[in-house]
């Protein structure tokens, strides 16, 4: 999916694993995600998400290309029993393109494509609050602040407030 020139989603591949490691291991990345997302972040962590994700129907994953390299990560989780209508979603982009907008494209173009080819009517996506950059990016695509969990996550070896942003489908567009 082509979020704009030279910035374009897609399925992760066999051969994004060096792009991987090189834009993930990063401190700062793992931070502000959930541990389940690895620091250091190896080889081995890339060979092994890169399989997982390839046997994903419906794909839901997809690595941020950017002139031509996979350097960050967005996706959606959908949610199970009386959430099934909703999702989280995610991303990460290595640090050396932060700033740029690529991220902000990227969460507009994954924005629409759900909304587009599911039945999800609500997007949601936390925050811890020391990371205001990540903020920016939901208000800039349209999602607005839900609330805040006060001390509701512990990272790093310290508590900090998670953020709770949302989107919901426009109810012009129909859903199936």
């Amino acid at each position: 999916m082509r979020c704009k020139e030279a910035l374009y989603l897609r399925p992760w591949a066999f051969g994004d694993e060096p792009n991987l490691v090189r834009h993930a291991n990063h401190r700062q990345v793992w931070r502000n995600l959930r541990d389940r997302f690895p620091h250091p972040y190896t080889d081995t962590d890339a060979r092994v998400w890169v399989a997982i994700v390839g046997e994903m129907d419906p794909l839901t994953q997809f690595a941020i290309e950017y002139r031509g390299e996979a350097v960050g990560g967005i996706g959606f989780d959908r949610g199970h029993d009386v959430y099934a209508r909703s999702a989280e979603v995610g991303f990460w982009l290595g640090p050396t393109l932060w700033g740029k907008g690529i991220v902000s494209a990227a969460l507009q173009t994954l924005t629409e494509h759900a909304f587009a080819t599911t039945d999800l009517v609500r997007l949601e996506a936390g925050v811890v609050a020391w990371n205001p950059a990540s903020a920016r990016v939901l208000e800039k695509v349209g999602y607005t602040l839900e609330g805040r969990l006060v001390h509701s996550v512990f990272k790093d070896g310290e508590f900090a407030d998670r953020l709770i942003y949302a989107r919901l489908r426009d109810t012009t567009t129909p859903v199936t």
